[in-house]
């Protein structure tokens, strides 16, 4: 039998990703270890990793040369000693590159396991004779044992929290793939099942918790028999609200609390600096995530804090990268899109409300005369005069959100009440001002963050903020928040608000 080649992608540092082809498996790993030293010319020890394509690409240590996959991605380590006596330079060696723990949020079809060998060969043969004679398989406690923690597992790989009607998704799921799962005495043929499985991700939410796994051991600890004193057990949940892909992960591999701060240093030194490395801020903001998130989730530190802390998320680039690693959506490019779509339609549908009579219509009315005064109409006009008229169609005020600023009139803006919102700064008229201001600032809890030329970029990296810093939506603008959140973003759009949902309604009925 012809040898086969190994095709590894070898990280060897933060910003170094090399190819390696070998012609033969090595003996051992130390084998590889000392191919790879004379590879790529590295004077340290290590350890290796691989990313495991049996358990979604997560890593996993490579102690055994057999577990090594044709096609690898290998992570080089430093190892303890190595990194504990290493002198501190210029450049900063991060471990490896790190993955979020999710790559996707629960989706629209949930996508049933396989089964250890003997559980499918047993569930084949169920199949077969429920075809013929819609006889029902009985499963032994073990078996159904199984079948349960494999999809708590795959259940978790999307969400450590489902709801109720995720859970019910998976109980259908898995008797319409297996038929002879389905429960005589149930109504749907799934309702013990889902009754099964709630329990079952309880118990593994438990055994995540003891192994370490922040997400959920956040929520231990509650009152008990031992420590009646303490919080109710479903009180204060730290979960999850705004379909969060990665809310809460651990800290990656080899690393700590200690090292992680050392790392969010260098991030504050190097934002200060004026050329500023940005593809080392992005690796260091990539690396100290978990920390970052246990700083915002945990210890529930002020908006002020947090930003001093890390500088960086007052940067465009950082706080699309912090949305993207949080939600694991691409911000710009998906708002734009959806926006871009839906404005035409938008907009015809908030000139015909304008054209009506009552509060809604004047206050529509308002913003599209301050469109219709612009000179030029292009598609950001376009962007910021939907945005502007939103909240109106939807009967809501805005007024505490979004806040007009002359500067020839007062030296500074009455902000200090604005929890969440955007400042319009303008020299020109007050019409001029509702729609295209000349400026516009982010501002939270009662300081001004940064500014932006366009209203729609502003509105959006305001709302990848809320996510960064786990914040709240706007008390008066939860249409609004709930439309740009489920429709335009797409994220998680089960449960719509009556408003927003008559209005997705209309959009997609076009």
């Amino acid at each position: 039998m012809a040898a086969q080649n190994y095709v590894l992608h070898v990280h060897t540092s933060m910003d170094i990703i090399r190819k390696m082809t070998l012609s033969s498996s090595p003996e051992s790993v130390d084998e590889l270890k000392t191919m790879i030293k004379e590879k790529f010319k590295l004077d340290f020890d290590f350890n290796l990793s691989y990313q495991d394509p049996d358990f979604d690409g997560r890593l996993c240590s490579l102690v055994d040369i057999e577990e090594l996959p044709l096609k690898a991605v290998l992570l080089v380590m430093k190892s303890e000693s190595d990194v504990s006596s290493e002198a501190s330079g210029d450049t900063t060696i991060l471990p490896h590159d790190i993955t979020p723990e999710r790559a996707e949020g629960w989706p629209a079809v949930f996508p049933v396991p396989t089964f250890a060998l003997q559980v499918e060969h047993i569930l084949g043969e169920g199949n077969l004779k429920y075809e013929r004679t819609e006889k029902t398989l009985k499963l032994s406690r073990g078996q159904k044992h199984i079948i349960l923690e494999n999809l708590a597992t795959k259940m978790h790989s999307f969400k450590a929290y489902p709801n109720d009607k995720e859970v019910s998704m998976v109980s259908e799921a898995l008797v319409t793939k297996h038929p002879c799962l389905k429960e005589p005495g149930s109504q749907t043929g799934w309702c013990g099942w889902r009754n099964s499985l709630k329990f079952k991700m309880g118990n593994f939410r438990t055994k995540l918790s003891r192994a370490g796994f922040h997400e959920v051991a956040v929520n231990s600890g509650k009152r008990s028999r031992n420590n009646p004193d303490k919080q109710a057990p479903h009180t204060n949940i730290k979960r999850p609200k705004r379909a969060e892909v990665n809310f809460l992960p651990n800290f990656p591999l080899g690393e700590d609390g200690t090292s992680l701060e050392r790392l969010r240093l260098q991030i504050v030194d190097e934002v200060k600096m004026r050329d500023k490395n940005l593809p080392l801020i992005t690796k260091l903001m990539q690396t100290t995530f978990a920390l970052r998130r246990n700083e915002v989730i945990n210890d529930g530190l002020p908006v002020g804090q947090i930003l001093e802390r890390w500088p960086a998320l007052k940067m465009e680039s950082q706080i699309c990268a912090e949305f993207q690693r949080i939600a694991n959506i691409n911000l710009k490019k998906h708002f734009y899109a959806e926006l871009d779509r839906h404005a035409p339609r938008l907009q015809s549908l908030f000139r015909k409300k304008a054209a009506r009579k009552g509060k809604v219509a004047e206050g529509l009315d308002q913003r599209f005369s301050s469109y219709d005064l612009q000179e030029q109409c292009d598609v950001h006009v376009l962007r910021a005069a939907v945005l502007r008229a939103l909240p109106a169609y939807l009967h809501e005020d805005d007024s505490r959100f979004l806040k007009p600023w002359h500067v020839a009139q007062s030296d500074e803006p009455d902000i200090d009440d604005m929890a969440v919102g955007l400042l319009l700064i303008s020299a020109k008229s007050e019409n001029t001002t509702l729609c295209c201001p000349e400026r516009i600032a982010v501002v939270l809890e009662g300081s001004r963050v940064f500014e932006l030329p366009r209203l729609a970029e502003a509105f959006i990296l305001l709302y990848a903020l809320i996510y960064a810093l786990n914040l709240s939506y706007p008390k008066d603008l939860p249409n609004t928040f709930d439309f740009t959140q489920k429709v335009l973003m797409g994220q998680d759009d089960r449960k719509l608000r009556p408003r927003v949902l008559s209005l997705k309604n209309v959009l997609l009925a076009v």
